[in-house]
């Protein structure tokens, strides 16, 4: 469940950077005039770091629900 939960951070880390670099690059891929310009690069890197993190949180709530991991803490004072 660790491994599981470090890829998922390193995805996600790894999308928000592809967004990062796509937005200081203005959307254009190179000086040629007669090449397209790239388009929603930037959108789609964030949209995958909002789906990795939809993931996560389902991957680690159905792993709860089925006993694989159990809530740690500090013990209550009582």
């Amino acid at each position: 469940m660790t491994y599981i939960v470090i890829v998922a951070f390193v995805a996600i880390l790894g999308s928000l950077a592809a967004a990062l670099v796509f937005m200081m690059r203005g959307g254009s891929t190179s000086d040629n005039p007669a090449e397209p310009p790239r388009k929603n690069h930037m959108a789609r890197a964030l949209a995958f770091r909002v789906g990795f993190s939809i993931l996560l949180f389902l991957v680690v709530l159905i792993s709860y629900w089925m006993g694989w991991i159990e809530p740690t803490g500090l013990p209550l004072k009582g």
